[in-house]
């Protein structure tokens, strides 16, 4: 998802502003920005591919040391076992 968010000091929304001082580049330059646009793209890329394994790791992780539990035999507490007595 793209982000689009207004400077509203200088009035234009950020890829506008991009698109401005990028046509004032000589050609060299701006083609060292587009190999930077890809560089952040892929690096993007990668950190969203690394908190999706990391979130299936985690629902993995949790369905196994949950599994079998819901067979276990040890009593049920009520909310009146949980409450602290003050003598």
């Amino acid at each position: 998802m793209i982000e689009i968010t207004f400077d509203y000091y200088q009035g234009m929304v950020v890829t506008e502003q991009i698109n401005s001082k990028l046509q004032k580049l000589p050609t060299l330059y701006q083609q060292e920005v587009l190999h930077f646009i890809e560089f952040l793209s892929q690096k993007a890329m990668r950190e969203g591919e690394a908190e999706t394994e990391e979130k299936l790791w985690t629902d993995f992780s949790l369905a196994q040391a949950m599994n079998g539990l819901e067979d276990d035999d040890t009593p049920e507490y009520t909310e009146a076992d949980l409450k602290e007595k003050w003598r």
